[in-house]
């Protein structure tokens, strides 16, 4: 028996509470994981509270992504003993997920745990850094270099954004930070590497085609009027990565900025993000995070504590990133 967190439905609303479930119960998979860390993300936060569409089938344990030790596989890449990390794929979602002492998974999901990781650190980056490794590796592979103007990154002070705007300032680009409480955040965003902050106001407007030209590239978390604004402002041939619709999933643009000013808009993925691109999202984001991210921007909780965080997280109350010790 081990401790989880558990998802139950009762009159259409989301139930979570810690349970003691056993091994027999754990849905299928080839590699059995003792569980040393998880984290919070905003799609976990979805999923706990309700508040998004994000599990179909009960019961469910969420959490997309954790970091453990194996303890049993039928599957000839892991032997008992290997530490591995999971993000994406699904689990949290349709397959029980990190929020819980053990897990079993697929092993074409797993990866080896990084050089120089451990699970802390592992999760302490996540689904989030994950993303926002590859949200920097994108505008980059466009050829948006540091000498090419501003960087904006919005939803700033949230996991990926938070992750994104100390990549971007280690490589030496000039990044503008969006966010919604500028006056909780600024200090946090400056000591992580932004230049300039600006509130989620600013672009929060029913922009023109075409506005004055102010963005190099754009690493988007909002969606919605946020990018459609950002996306009328962006510099000839520019680039904005996308990976997120916290603002929601719609986006009220136009052809304009596309056809007129050569913008490309890069669509991002982590959940099926093919093996090797992961491996090498992992060693970049390790050797770019100074240990300052880790001590400024992350901090620790506990499993019974996930269910409050999760109501946080989705109302734009958490900065930087969640690390639950199981």
């Amino acid at each position: 028996m081990f401790n989880a967190l558990v998802l139950t439905q009762e009159e259409k609303l989301t139930q979570a509470n810690v349970r003691q479930i056993a091994e027999a119960d754990l849905p299928q998979g080839n590699v059995l994981v003792d569980v040393a860390c998880s984290s919070l993300n905003y799609k976990d936060g979805l999923a706990v509270t309700g508040v998004g569409k994000i599990i179909r089938h009960f019961p469910m344990v969420p959490g997309i992504d954790f970091a453990g030790t194996v303890l049993e596989s039928a599957d000839a890449r892991y032997k008992a003993g290997d530490t591995v990390v999971l993000t994406g794929w699904g689990v949290g979602e349709n397959h029980w997920g990190g929020l819980a002492e053990r897990a079993r998974v697929n092993a074409d999901w797993l990866v080896p745990m990084p050089e120089h990781c451990d699970a802390e650190k592992a999760m302490q980056i996540g689904t989030a850094g994950l993303t926002a490794m590859l949200c920097v590796q994108a505008l980059q592979q466009a050829g948006i270099t540091p000498d090419a103007g501003d960087i904006l990154v919005t939803g700033a002070s949230g996991g990926v954004g938070s992750v994104a705007v100390t990549l971007l300032a280690q490589l030496g680009y000039r990044v503008v930070a969006s966010t919604g409480r500028v006056e909780q955040n600024s200090s946090l965003l400056i000591q992580l590497g932004a230049s300039e902050i600006i509130p989620r106001s600013e672009l929060e407007l029913d922009a023109r085609p075409l506005e004055k030209q102010r963005w190099a590239g754009v690493i988007d978390t909002v969606g919605n009027k946020v990018l459609a604004t950002a996306l009328a402002q962006m510099q000839y041939g520019g680039a904005a990565a996308i990976c997120g619709l916290a603002g929601g999933f719609a986006l009220p643009t136009t052809v304009m900025p596309f056809i007129l000013r050569g913008v490309r808009l890069l669509g991002v993925d982590s959940v099926s993000c093919p093996f090797e691109k992961r491996q090498a999202a992992w060693q970049d984001v390790l050797r770019l995070l100074p240990a300052s991210y880790f001590a400024e921007a992350c901090e620790t909780i506990k499993l019974e504590q996930v269910p409050e965080f999760a109501q946080r997280i989705v109302k734009g109350q958490i900065t930087g990133r969640v690390l639950v010790k199981l």
